[in-house]
């Protein structure tokens, strides 16, 4: 499903117009990505968490000089399944 998609769904679950399921979406999207980016949790019951994760350092391959490289620790951006998601998946 492609953005384009989700807002003509929403827009018609939510019996309103295709700019304000946009718009609605894109505030949703902007809360997560800020609040995450400031390290905090973001929780929707039965949904799943969306959160920073740890990726350790290690060692690498630069692919161009095959020389080996150190990759420094880095945050990422994860997204945790909750129950009722996974369940209703699962059927």
């Amino acid at each position: 499903m492609t953005k384009r998609e989700l807002i003509d769904t929403l827009a018609k679950r939510m019996n309103t117009s295709k700019r304000e399921a946009e718009e609605w979406l894109d505030e949703f999207t902007d809360v997560v990505v800020d609040k995450v980016s400031d390290g905090e949790k973001v929780s929707i019951t039965g949904f799943g968490v969306f959160d920073l994760g740890k990726r350790a350092s290690r060692r690498g391959v630069d692919p161009r000089t095959q020389e080996e490289i150190h990759i420094p620790q880095m945050s990422m951006p994860r997204f945790r399944v909750g129950k009722r998601f996974k369940e209703s998946v699962r059927r």
